[in-house]
């Protein structure tokens, strides 16, 4: 009697654990439409293009560059970091360019005014 009492509560506690989780983690996917995902895809990518095309974020790019090119003479910890910052906001709005040459220079300003300047003063 013992050992049908454990199996079933072994069988009853394995049950617990039979679920299948892999579908939180994937992206969903609907059976016999395969042409609504990319359609979604494609808004995006349209989106994307008219948020660049519209030059919405190149005031952020050309301000991150000169706060990052000043950084290099002034303040470079400070405005180097304000630089990568409003690079990073610079990419998103679709400066992608001026963003990501506003980031390099900050962080090249903030590594040489942390690690190379303290030598030289």
């Amino acid at each position: 009697m013992e050992n049908e009492e454990q199996r079933r509560r072994k069988d009853v506690y394995e049950a617990d654990f039979m679920e299948e989780t892999a579908a939180e983690v994937g992206v969903p996917y609907r059976v016999g439409e395969p042409h609504a995902q990319r359609e979604v895809i494609d808004i995006d990518r349209n989106r994307n293009h008219e948020v660049a095309e519209r030059g919405e974020g190149t005031g952020y790019g050309r301000f991150a560059l000169v706060l990052s090119i000043l950084s290099l003479f002034f303040l470079p910890i400070i405005l180097g970091a304000a630089g990568i910052i409003l690079g990073f906001i610079a990419r998103r709005k679709g400066a992608l360019t001026l963003g990501a040459w506003a980031i390099g220079i900050g962080v090249v300003s903030i590594i040489v005014g942390t690690f190379i300047l303290p030598f030289f003063s």
